[in-house]
């Protein structure tokens, strides 16, 4: 299936196929921002586009995790400065606001939260806006050779949007600093190093990877995985004291709302039956 717009989806199919394409694959949407010549960088149409996405493949059942990725040699040159800005700046300020609304919509608000995993696969060059969406998703995997950017210092502005609210999510302090300063580049195995992205592979593997990490999210209990992503999210900027009480509120909703009444099964195979090894192995959902 080459594109979530198959024949037999109804007529109020939302509009993509320009900007941006989706591909099925066991369970896995392959998400790919489709302007080669432009190295993907972000203009209207693939705001609009994403936005429409998202809206379908959280009600999709082919879709069990989410991965974004670049048509060509690149994840995404950022903003296009072009179409994004400069062809805006001029509009009416209304619909101007609209757009930075919905772009923001996708590449974290709702990235951070969406309900189905997702993972970025950094196939090439990735610089200044793209990070907002790289830092929004579950998970990251990079090529080594990729190339990171925080290069807005070399245009005289700075990493504006949420860019530097982003960085500073997952790398150091010094490092962050350090590259938003001077605008110099680094690769994917130092991105990896620094902690941008959970690890980096060879290119040549770097979709195998990314589909074997898939897979072991599509094993997981989904509900209990959408929980446990969003109280990571959550806690994260909460005292001790505040984190013991909404974990100990989440984990009592997730047992109470889990269709799969994961907690209980698991127990009964790991105690009753002896036929599940939790620190090795997810429990028998089947």
């Amino acid at each position: 299936m080459s594109n979530a717009q198959d024949s037999s989806a109804s007529a109020n199919k939302p509009a993509w196929g320009e900007n941006v394409v989706v591909d099925f694959e066991d369970g896995i949407a392959w998400v790919t921002l489709n302007r080669p010549t432009r190295r993907n960088a972000i203009n209207p149409g693939i705001v609009w586009e994403m936005n429409a996405i998202m809206d379908a493949l959280e009600e999709d059942d082919r879709c069990k995790v989410m991965v974004v990725t670049g048509a060509g040699e690149s994840f995404s040159a950022g903003m296009d400065l072009k179409e994004y800005f400069r062809a805006t700046d001029k509009v009416p300020p209304i619909q101007r606001e609209r757009l930075f609304r919905a772009n923001a919509a996708w590449q974290w608000r709702r990235m951070m939260h969406y309900p189905k995993p997702t993972i970025s696969m950094v196939n090439g060059w990735c610089f200044g806006g793209a990070f907002q969406f790289l830092v929004g998703s579950d998970l990251a995997i990079a090529s080594e050779d990729a190339v990171f950017g925080l290069s807005e210092i070399n245009w005289g502005i700075i990493p504006a949007g949420i860019v530097t609210k982003a960085v500073l999510e997952v790398m150091s302090f010094r490092d962050a600093m350090y590259y938003i300063m001077t605008g110099e580049t680094f690769t994917g195995k130092q991105a990896a190093e620094f902690k941008l992205v959970n690890k980096a592979v060879p290119a040549a593997q770097l979709k195998d990877a990314t589909r074997e990490l898939a897979k072991t999210l599509m094993a997981k209990n989904p509900f209990v995985l959408r929980q446990a992503k969003t109280a990571c999210r959550f806690t994260r900027d909460l005292t001790w004291d505040q984190a013991a009480e909404y974990l100990m509120a989440k984990s009592d909703q997730t047992e109470l709302r889990d269709p799969e009444n994961g907690r209980n099964v698991g127990m009964s195979q790991f105690l009753d039956k002896k036929s599940f090894r939790p620190g090795l192995e997810a429990y028998d959902r089947g």
